[in-house]
């Protein structure tokens, strides 16, 4: 991460880019510097990260709490899932007939299913599922990601440990 986060942005106000989804929220290089403060830390006080930015601490909250209502970002408690009772995840990819989006829809409509992406290659889907234990697990998938319509095959992916998981990849 940058020790400074502004610094290697340009110090032009203006310099604002739309986001990578098209048509999203302008982000000036304040407001990047701002999120990558909170991967660093999601407790870090607004008036400490005023200072990094340049900005008052009323400042900074404005422009989080603007993020926040925009989708831009969220502000979240990351858990090991072991520690709070789901003993078992894994990555499930998913062949679909017809149309995707509705799958993805379907899917993403299950507590059980924290990421779902659509993506090329292999499968249309890859979901990632964190369950309680294997019952667990194999009732999502056999009676409820399969039930889907236009679920037409599952391939699963069942994670044995986890080595890294981070949130920290910055802003671009």
């Amino acid at each position: 991460m940058h020790s400074d986060p502004v610094a290697s942005r340009s110090a032009d106000p203006k310099d604002s880019r739309e986001s990578k989804n098209g048509g999203g929220p302008q982000l000036d290089a304040v407001s990047l510097a701002i999120i990558e403060q909170l991967q660093e830390d999601g407790r870090r006080p607004y008036a400490a990260i005023g200072k990094a930015v340049g900005l008052s601490e009323a400042a900074v909250r404005q422009r989080v709490q603007k993020l926040l209502d925009q989708g831009v970002m969220q502000i979240v408690a990351v858990t090991d899932p072991l520690t709070v009772g789901f003993r078992r995840q894994a990555m499930v990819g998913v062949n679909v007939e017809g149309d995707v989006e509705s799958v993805a829809d379907a899917l993403t409509a299950m507590a059980e299913c924290e990421y779902v992406v659509m993506t090329a290659g292999s499968f249309d889907l890859m979901v990632e599922i964190v369950c309680e234990d294997d019952d667990h697990l194999l009732e999502v998938i056999n009676k409820r990601i399969r039930a889907v319509p236009g679920v037409r095959s599952t391939e699963s992916f069942v994670y044995l440990k986890l080595k890294k998981q981070t949130y920290m990849w910055g802003t671009r």
